[in-house]
């Protein structure tokens, strides 16, 4: 198993990625990243289900954000540009998928997907194996089998669309530096530039989401990244602007349908 330890905080993607070989429709690659380490916006041939056996992962395509803990891969397609910055220091697990495979085909970006036992499990024995060696036949029947069990992984509310117009663009941004400001849109606006209406409009256009639902998953996803750093609940309710600990745990079980430790460890709601 190839591993890079201790990357440094700017790092080069793997080129196994760029791999075109049908006959090894999935190939493999470890690395253990510090925290704050970042790659370089890139894209690959292959297919990615990108993996973090512990840590938090954040993945960024254009102006959007995914959120991917231990309980969650995300699927990333061939061709779309991203980078990876680790919110806490990481054990990186990937299969690259041969473009000749689309085992998600129905979807053209990003998705966090929730890890089944068996699919972990797929991914551990994988990535243990010499990523240089042949593939026999029992390595090719697990191969295939990690296949199906990818195209029928559950995708999970963990990101965050991003804007284009640039009004949006500075509301958001400052949100994004203070999740906590608890400011109604009526207030943001003019930081904005533009009108609450507008804004809402934008919202809805852009995103998909309103202000309110927008604003409310920002918050949750840096609860997630918090959560895996170790801090209580109680702390991150009152860091990211909610009333009381429960309102906290009643808005997480609202957007993910479970409180958010039995989220983390990956339980199916």
């Amino acid at each position: 198993m190839t591993i890079d330890v201790a990357e440094p905080p700017n790092f080069t993607p793997s080129n196994v990625g760029m791999v075109e070989d049908a006959a090894r429709p999935v190939l493999t690659y470890c690395r253990d990243l510090m925290v704050g380490a970042t790659t370089i916006p890139h894209s690959h041939l292959r297919g990615q289900l990108l993996w973090a056996v512990r840590g938090v992962l954040r993945v960024i395509s254009g102006q959007t954000v995914w959120i991917v803990p231990p309980s969650h891969a995300v699927w990333i397609p061939g061709g779309i540009v991203h980078h990876i910055v680790t919110e806490t220091a990481a054990e990186a697990r990937n299969l690259y998928i041969d473009p000749s495979r689309q085992p998600r085909s129905g979807g053209r970006g990003c998705a966090v997907l929730l890890l089944s036992p068996l699919m972990r499990e797929m991914i551990l024995r994988l990535t243990a194996r010499d990523p240089e060696a042949a593939f026999g036949a029992v390595e090719l029947r697990l191969a295939e089998a990690a296949l199906d069990e990818i195209a029928a992984l559950p995708e999970a509310p963990l990101t965050l669309p991003g804007a284009r117009d640039a009004r949006l663009l500075r509301l958001t941004g400052h949100l994004g530096r203070n999740p906590a400001d608890p400011r109604p849109l009526t207030e943001l606006a003019t930081l904005a530039g533009a009108s609450p209406r507008t804004l809402e409009r934008l919202f809805q256009s852009e995103t998909g989401l309103t202000f309110r639902h927008w604003r409310g998953r920002l918050r949750l996803l840096a609860a997630i990244e918090r959560l895996e750093r170790g801090e209580s609940s109680t702390a991150i309710a009152y860091a990211l602007g909610y009333r009381s600990p429960s309102a906290f745990v009643a808005a997480f079980r609202q957007e993910f349908g479970q409180p958010p430790q039995s989220f983390l460890r990956g339980r199916v709601p």
